[in-house]
């Protein structure tokens, strides 16, 4: 089956704009920017999101895949990107089963910029299942931080902005999104290893934003059993990770870090629990 034929409508992704200080001394900043993308699946309007502009076939990719609404990415025929109308036409191959029905109910989820996820928020969770053998070392999980903290990105220069990144299990990057919401960022992700034909199951999955249910949900519908976030948690994000054996590990800060859930993936070694940063 040949793969989807795309476009590669990279947006501006920020703004100069002028600024006043409390001095009155006028001076220029960057802003990231932000613009609605309207998502058409075969010619029926189905979500408008707000987004950076980034990686816009990846992310409506990413939003269809998790959203449960496609199941593979053969069934995608083509994503064709016309910032000219902010807009995105989806072609699929056989169209959507019962798509009216599948997205009359909404969940309006904690994501930053009012994620949104169709159907129960819980539905096919207990479906899922990841891999038991799954394990990531403590001087892996310091080096992750380590690059994100050194990375090249929006947020540095503009702020603003939420960032996601997969790793592999030796702490190396495969993916940095950064979008307006975390929620988006996390779709581009899925779409580009949808694209990619790339598998969770031995990735690391970091975020600059809260673990919420929907985040919790999204990662494990890729099969990553791996979460981290400089952020916290919520209550139902805990308890999904919980109930999916995941690891959920918050708070991630140079040396520090708090493990909540699927306490046995970690391999904590002793010649790092003094604190010392010493990456893999």
């Amino acid at each position: 089956m040949p793969r989807p034929v795309l476009t590669n409508a990279i947006a501006e992704l920020t703004r100069e704009v002028e600024v006043m200080d409390e001095r009155g001394r006028v001076s220029t900043i960057f802003i990231p920017a932000e613009r609605p993308l309207t998502v058409y699946v075969d010619k029926r309007e189905l979500v408008t999101l707000m987004t950076l502009g980034g990686a816009p076939e990846a992310l409506t990719l990413g939003y269809l895949r998790n959203q449960r609404l496609v199941t593979s990415i053969d069934d995608i025929e083509s994503v064709q990107v016309d910032w000219s109308v902010d807009a995105v036409a989806v072609k699929t191959r056989t169209g959507i089963a019962n798509v009216e029905e599948r997205t009359s109910k909404r969940v309006v989820t904690t994501g930053c910029g009012q994620g949104s996820v169709f159907g129960g928020l819980m539905d096919e969770v207990d479906k899922i299942v990841l891999p038991e053998d799954a394990r990531l070392k403590q001087s892996v999980l310091y080096k992750i931080v380590d690059s994100i903290r050194t990375m090249k990105s929006i947020y540095k220069q503009a702020g603003s902005v939420h960032g996601c990144a997969l790793f592999s299990a030796a702490g190396e990057v495969i993916y940095f999104v950064e979008d307006v919401g975390r929620h988006n960022a996390v779709d581009a992700i899925a779409g580009k290893m949808w694209l990619d034909d790339v598998r969770g199951e031995d990735k690391v999955f970091y975020t600059t934003g809260r673990l919420t249910s929907e985040m919790v949900i999204k990662g494990a519908q890729m099969g990553i059993p791996f979460l981290l976030s400089r952020s916290g948690t919520t209550q139902m994000g805990h308890m999904v990770a919980d109930r999916l054996g995941m690891s959920l590990v918050a708070r991630c800060t140079g040396t520090h870090f708090l493990l909540l859930t699927g306490k046995d993936r970690i391999i904590f070694e002793p010649q790092l629990l003094d604190g010392s940063l010493r990456v893999a």
